[in-house]
Parts: C-alpha cells; structure tokens; sequence
C-alpha cells in the first residue's frame, strides 16, 4: 500500500502556478487537478538553501542536512593546486548524510525514487531508485536493483534518449535562444516529462511501495528559457504572434504535468498523503552581473594573457582557464556558485592571502561588494553578502563559498570578463528564487497553510507521515499546523540516533568518461549555469 506520495516540481514557484491553477481569459484552467489540491489541503512557501540551486537544494531535502553539513555546494566541485585549479561533478558519493531513502529502505520499508539529481551511482534501497542528472547511456548501470532497467525498457514507447538530459540537442542552446529554438526547447521537454510519468505510472502499479517519489524537472528547464512568456508580471497589453504561440506550448507542457499529477495521485489510492515541493521558486533576471569582471577592477584577481587565435579567445571565455593564479586571490568559478574563493597560501611565498590576513582581506572585499551600485539607478547590485560560517556552518564548511552573494534580481552571476561589469539583459531571463513551494493533502493532513517552511522541514514530514523516527540530526521540524490533531495522536514525534556516515572515497573507477562529463557540462552552460 503506498501510504506517502512525494512528487517533487523542479523550480515551481506559486507566483506562476497560482495563476495556472485559475481561469485565465481565452486559456481556461491549466492546472485544475493542482488547483483543487491546493485549495483543499496545506500549502506554504519552501525557504531553499543559502544558493538556491538544484544539487544543493535537493540533496538537502533528501537527507535533511544543510550543505554545511552534506557537503554538496554546486554542480561541479574543484581542488585549488595553487598554480592551477582542477575540477569535476559533484555526485552521489560526495553526500556526507543519509538519504531518507536509505533511512526508509532502513526501517523495513519500501521506497521508489525516481529523477532526483545527485543519486548516481545510486545507493543500494530497499526498492528501486533511478536518478537524473545521468547520460541515457548510463541509465543501465545506475539504476538500482539490478534488472531495473529492463523492466522500465519493456514500457511501450519507451526511448532512454527522450528520458534521459540530451546533452547534444540542449548544448547547442546559447544565452538567448531564437523563437524557433525557444520553441523546440518546450516541444523536447513535452516527451521526457511523460517518459518519466510513464516509468512512474509502470512502478507505483507493480511495486505499491511505501513511499514513492518522483521528480519532474521540466517546469524549472522550461521557466529558466520562457519566463518572459510566463510570468504574469510581464505580459505585453497586446501580445504578439510569436509571444501566443511560445505561451500555447508552455501551458500545453503545464497541462499534461497536470494531469500526470492527477493520474499519479488518483494511483496511489484514497488513504495515500500527498506532498508536493520545489527546491527553488523562480523570478526575473533583468541584469547580467559579471563578478569576476568587478573583482578584477578592484584588484582581487588577475587575467592571464593569450594570443589572438581563435582558441586563444574562446579560452579566455572558459570556466577556471583565464585566470593568473599567480596573482589571483579571490574568484567565482562558476556563475550557478554564486560564491566567492578567497585562496589562502598554503605556505609562504604560495599564491593566496596570508592565513593572518584572512579575515581582514574578506571584511575589506565584503565592504567592496557592498558598495557597488547600479550606474541607473544607484542601487546595490549586491542584495546580500553572506560569510560561509553563518551560512553554511558545519563539518563540510571547508568546501563551501567563503561568501554567498544574493544579486538586486536574484540572478546568477557571470564569470566572464566582459566589459562592462553589467549589463542589462536583451530578454528577461527566468532565474531561481529562495522562496519555493510546499503542498500536501490526503487522510490526516490538516486544511490551511503556514506564513513559510524550510526545504529541511520536508523529509521530516513525510518520515511523520510513514510514523518513521526522524533521525536525531535533523535540521527540519513538523510544522503545528500541517498536521491534524488526531493524525498527531496517533503518530507521535520518534527520534532516533543518527547513523554513522561515511563518504565514499574511492574514484579509482569513474562512472562516465571525460567525454561524457564533458557533455553534461554543456547541459550546465545550456542553462546558465556555467559559462564558456
């Protein structure tokens, strides 16, 4: 019997679902089923992580620990040699916590994952688990159990290319897309959403686990590319054709994630408790801001010299390869980071600030950071500046951001060195928002909402809805009013000792080629994540 459905919405963000979920002149409802759900049951806003970003944000929900304490920052980790700097994706055996997949599978209980990012190579459950964030090619090999894949090839229709991130189509996605490949983006995520569904639908029929789960991620690639046409905030008083047509195809996307929630949902049976949650919300990127630009013009980081030719050009574009890092001491090394390096000398004479000088040097460049304003306007392109031991404090502060910037826009930095240090945009980008969604519904769960809740919240609450012990460890909490007092009667609060953890160290083997790395850091760049 499954007793807890948790169906996770990359990016969903009720600035837009609410204007989904009701009737809209000339376009109807497009999300009636979620409308209801959201009317009938719990609902709140979901605070993120510090960096509202999909690997950190997901991860801890999946193990109820922040960063500071799973260790999980970015997409991509890197190791600062001093005169070089080497880096590779993030994945499963980096995470330092638990999964509450594995605390689930634990307990007894059965579990199904499906789509999480950060799950390959995938811990071993008791059930079955499929990550995202994987090469079609490498589905096989990271599915969890043994012969999972094979059951899932034998759904009719089923293309491991249309399930899986196509790294050759999505790379050739540039900053701003024209309306034909606008449109082509919408059109290709429409197949991969109900390829995941599928699988969905096959495995919630044959394994009736005790918890499943699934992630559909397409409403995060899709708001990152079209957010001019879907934020209600931005529509034109007279639309054009172009603007009509892109819109049709984004509510058409939105109309099937509805009805695939609703099938899933009506599946699962009358006694099932229902959550729905984001990592992230989503909002308008107006600007482009070019940190390293300004780091360099104040004298925190030097550019390294090439030539004229054309590889020469395009390197000096590129992530990590267009820095001195005999000069450099303090960098962002990816636009997703959101973070600043500051690079502390190893030894005398080592490239880096002197360890005694460390906080001086980081009080002066937060100072520098937050006098910088907009020429327009004379408003701090900087929100906020935040030291990593506030955000992010924990065993596995050591790999984190010295700082956290939060932009005037919420955007994502760039890393490029172009002038000017910044720019308003062509198009108005999607980009993330710290404040994400929470809904729940079903047997128990009580009608209302809360004025906000913590992404950490999340597994706590569906470990209470299972009547599983929350590990003792946990950063999140049951809010009072989620529940029904009767619902609570019977399932008290258990706490447990947290399990001891260890993180996987052997790379001796990798799991996918540097060709195949090399592909999905194009993915990354497709959606703006890294730059090149």
């Amino acid at each position: 019997m499954v007793r807890t459905l948790f169906i996770g919405l990359d990016g969903a963000t009720f600035h837009l679902l609410d204007e989904l979920t009701r009737e809209l002149p000339g376009e109807g409802v497009t999300m009636p089923f979620l409308g209801r759900l959201l009317n009938q049951g719990f609902r709140a806003p979901l605070r993120s992580t510090p960096n509202p970003l999909t690997p950190p944000a997901w991860v801890s929900l999946m193990t109820g620990r922040s960063p500071g304490t799973h260790g999980v920052y970015d997409f991509v980790r890197f190791e600062d040699k001093g005169d070089e700097v080497f880096f590779t994706l993030y994945d499963a055996r980096d995470i330092r916590a638990e999964t509450i997949w594995s605390i689930v599978s634990r307990h007894g209980k059965r579990v199904v994952s499906l789509n999480f990012p950060m799950m390959a190579p995938p811990p071993a459950v008791n059930g079955c688990l499929l990550p995202g964030f994987t090469s079609w090619k490498h589905l096989r090999r990271n599915s969890h159990p043994e012969g999972l894949y094979e059951r899932i090839k034998a759904i009719p229709e089923f293309d491991p290319m249309e399930l899986a991130w196509d790294f050759k189509r999505e790379s050739k996605i540039g900053e701003e897309m024209t309306q034909q490949e606008l449109e082509a983006w919408v059109v290709h995520h429409l197949p991969r959403e109900r390829q995941w569904f599928r699988i969905a639908e096959t495995l919630l029929r044959e394994e009736r686990p005790d918890l499943f789960a699934v992630m559909f991620d397409g409403t995060d690639k899709i708001q990152h590319q079209t957010w001019h046409v879907l934020d209600p905030n931005l529509r034109p008083e007279e639309p054009d054709a172009d603007y009509l047509r892109l819109r049709a195809l984004c509510l058409d996307y939105f109309r099937r994630l509805d009805g695939y929630i609703e099938k899933l949902v009506e599946m699962a049976g009358h006694g099932v408790q229902v959550f729905l949650a984001s990592d992230h919300g989503f909002t308008a990127s107006t600007h482009v801001v070019r940190i390293n630009r300004f780091l360099g013009e104040k004298g925190y980081l030097a550019w390294a010299q090439h030539g004229d030719s054309e590889f020469d050009r395009r390197r000096e574009d590129a992530n990590f390869a267009f820095l001195d890092w005999s000069k450099t001491l303090a960098f962002c090394p990816t636009p997703s980071s959101n973070g600043i390096y500051i690079r502390v000398a190893s030894a005398p004479g080592k490239p880096g600030v002197r360890p005694e000088d460390y906080s001086a040097f980081r009080e002066r460049l937060v100072a520098d950071l937050r006098a910088w304003r907009l020429a327009e306007t004379g408003e701090p392109v900087i929100r906020d500046v935040v030291v990593r031991e506030e955000a992010f404090p924990g065993a596995a502060m050591g790999d984190a951001p010295d700082l956290i910037l939060s932009l005037f826009d919420h955007g994502f930095v760039s890393v490029r060195n172009r002038e000017p240090a910044v720019v308003r945009r062509n198009v108005v980008a999607g980009t993330h928002h710290p404040m994400g969604i929470f809904a729940a519904a079903g047997p128990g769960v009580a009608a209302g909402g809360s004025e906000s809740l913590s992404i950490l919240d999340v597994p706590t609450i569906l470990l209470r809805s299972l009547d599983l012990p929350v590990p003792e460890d946990f950063e999140g909490r049951t809010p009072d009013s989620l529940f029904t007092d009767h619902f609570l009667l019977d399932h008290p609060l258990k706490v447990e000792r947290s399990q001891a953890f260890a993180v996987a160290s052997d790379r001796s083997e990798e799991e996918i080629s540097d060709a195949e790395k090399q592909k999905i850091m194009d993915q990354l760049r497709a959606l703006g994540y890294l730059e090149d």
